[in-house]
């Protein structure tokens, strides 16, 4: 058997909570010691209300990232940044990635 036979293929060590676009968008917007607003994130994003709060729900209950409640004047807003779990999770997906592009000879990420 090949040395490549006897490892798992990268493809195992994806993180099935960056299977979403939106969800894989928003933990890579918010890098170490980021913290961006609801609105600030629909913007970067692209999407709508419902869907980013789905993602947020999703990777809060992953514990990748923190939601804090709060007001400015008197809206009520929402910051959100990631955890250290969160980007160890996502350093982790983007490696398994760029190994399975060049398991393929493909272009390098």
């Amino acid at each position: 058997m090949s040395e490549s036979g006897s490892r798992p293929h990268p493809r195992t060590r994806l993180d099935d909570n960056f299977a979403s676009p939106i969800r894989f968008s928003l933990l890579a917007s918010l890098g170490d010691g980021v913290e961006l607003d609801f609105a600030a994130l629909r913007e970067i994003l692209q999407c709508g209300d419902s869907p980013l709060s789905k993602a947020i729900s999703h990777l809060q209950a992953a514990e990748y990232v923190v939601a804090r409640k709060g007001s400015l004047g008197n809206r009520p807003r929402t910051w959100v940044h990631s955890t250290a779990a969160g980007r160890a999770a996502f350093a982790g997906h983007l490696q398994a990635l760029r190994e399975i592009v060049a398991l393929g000879g493909g272009p390098s990420l």
